[in-house]
């Protein structure tokens, strides 16, 4: 009956002939496997040689190795690499297939939409092919390659499918032994492939798809990671690739610091390696017109090659004024470090908030100043600052949208410094959740926000006592120059946070009025506030 199918418009058969399909179950590699590389040193040492850092990933690597090594027959792993853009979460696929000995492929999957483009399509339709994952199989010649499936959390989803379903199958190691695709109509076993997905994001990522991967996150680097990488990776290469050699062109640790703070703003290296490529040209320009024989760069001569820097780090303010405190953020290029500005409005009400921030930080601020004000009395705070006065808060920069929980305790602290007048203390940042009733809830991204505080100059940290785990993250080098304050409850945070003298008395106001009773109609006399 299939046979005599055809198309409306052209007549010609719709299903692909058959000789098609059977070349390409014969081409499929059914028993083909590539031998693993299992001497663990040397696994190490391609790791090592690849990529800097990223310990947790090549010791699960390793463990893997181990285990193929104890028992042939195992499945492998399949794990889910999170970060930001930079990080090496691409390449490292490539060095995990050459520390195994395997062959590598690669499936972008940014914007795919079609179901059919992994599982196939039926050979009913006109064009129909086989999908994605048999074609790499197909390319790779063996039934085990290294499989990454870059972008995973960019899939798409219309009236043709949802790919994210499909690949409920396909990731799960108890039902991708008999993968079906629609073109073969065959089963075939991909519990040997080894799978490595990468993302940006986890929050786009269904929750069962989620639920069948290892999640592997890859924070940010450090300057110092940075310099490292750059001297040991990104150097060589542009060297290479521009036609030089280190005896014609060399580049100061200065040089790479200055492009890594002042140049380009990322948690990844991607842009550093730009902007070393763009010297590395115009060295090979001065070379090449037998200006000089040899080319070092120095920070003081960034300038001259790439222009003025783009980007000025948020530092530290050697002084704060009461009502001001410093947070820290976590963004895809790493961290940041925010002030929190709060000051009085006289004759005003309530709670006004700026800086482009998002309903969960409002929720935060508004939190903070119920918070203190049911708790005035504990705090030192007269009653009278609540109702007769208003509070604008502020976040800079206007221009950046924002949202988190993790401001509460900035806030709070912020708060709290305008209403007693007590400074926050300059050389403090702090991070952190609260609620209503007074405690300090763990956060994220804590090591991009503490080495974010770390370039600014900030040497202690007020942190949730919850997060006390994420701080063994830290480079050893940074680690060693901080005080970090651990926390439980708001009013640890204010005690840590706040000086002890009252520099700035805050101002008083004396009711000549009436309060507006609330219950009351509008038609009654308003509050009067007068300025001590």
């Amino acid at each position: 009956m299939i046979e005599q199918l055809r198309c409306a418009i052209c007549g010609e058969p719709a299903d692909p002939p058959k000789e098609q399909v059977l070349e390409y179950v014969l081409e499929l590699p059914w028993k083909k496997s590539t031998e693993d590389r299992l001497d663990l040193k040397e696994a190490r040492r391609v790791l090592d040689e690849d990529h800097y850092g990223l310990e947790d990933i090549k010791e699960r690597i390793l463990e893997f190795l181990a285990v193929i090594k104890l028992r042939p027959d195992a499945k492998s792993p399949i794990l889910c690499f999170v970060g930001p853009p930079g990080v090496g979460k691409t390449s490292l696929g490539r060095s995990i297939a050459r520390a195994l000995g395997r062959d590598f492929e690669r499936l972008s999957l940014g914007g795919v939409r079609d179901e059919a483009e992994l599982r196939g399509h039926r050979r009913t339709y006109i064009g129909a092919m086989p999908g994605r994952i048999i074609q790499s199989i197909r390319r790779a010649g063996v039934n085990n390659p290294v499989m990454m499936l870059d972008e995973i959390d960019k899939l798409g989803a219309d009236y043709r499918g949802d790919p994210a379903s499909a690949l409920l199958e396909i990731l799960d190691p108890a039902q991708n032994n008999t993968f079906r695709d629609h073109y073969l109509d065959l089963p075939f076993d991909l519990s040997k492939v080894f799978f490595i997905a990468t993302a940006n994001q986890l929050g786009p990522i269904p929750p069962p798809l989620r639920d069948r991967m290892e999640i592997i996150q890859l924070s940010g680097y450090s300057d110092r990671e940075k310099l490292n990488i750059a001297r040991q990776y990104l150097v060589p290469r542009q060297v290479r690739e521009n036609g030089l050699d280190p005896e014609r062109f060399t580049i100061t640790d200065s040089a790479i610091t200055l492009l890594a703070t002042r140049y380009t703003r990322e948690a990844g290296v991607r842009q550093i390696e730009r902007t070393i490529g763009r010297i590395a040209r115009k060295a090979a320009l001065k070379v090449a017109e037998g200006e000089t024989d040899h080319v070092t760069v120095d920070a003081a001569d960034v300038r001259q090659y790439i222009g003025p820097p783009r980007f000025y780090p948020e530092e530290a303010r050697k002084e704060l004024p009461a009502g001001v405190a410093t947070g820290m953020a976590w963004t895809e290029m790493g961290g940041e470090v925010l002030f929190i500005e709060a000051t009085l409005l006289p004759g005003g009400s309530g709670l006004t908030i700026t800086g482009q921030i998002g309903d969960v930080m409002q929720e935060s601020a508004r939190a903070a100043r119920s918070y203190l004000w049911s708790h005035a009395a504990e705090f030192g705070i007269k009653t009278e600052m609540f109702r007769g006065y208003g509070v604008h808060l502020h976040v800079p920069a206007g221009a950046i949208p924002k949202d988190g929980p993790s401001a509460g305790v900035t806030m709070t602290a912020a708060l709290a410094s305008l209403y007693t007048g007590r400074r926050v203390r300059p050389d403090t940042s702090m991070t952190g959740e609260i609620t209503l009733s007074g405690l300090v809830f763990p956060v994220g991204g804590i090591k991009e926000k503490i080495l974010a505080a770390y370039r600014a100059g900030i040497r202690r940290i007020i942190l949730p006592s919850r997060n006390e785990g994420d701080i063994e993250e830290i480079p050893e080098d940074v680690r060693r120059e901080l005080e970090i304050v651990s926390v439980t409850r708001i009013s640890e945070v204010i005690d840590a946070a706040l000086e002890i003298v009252v520099s700035n008395p805050p101002p008083s106001a004396e009711i000549d009025g009436i309060i507006r009773d609330k219950t009351e109609h509008d038609q009654q006399p308003a509050m009067i506030v007068r300025e001590r």
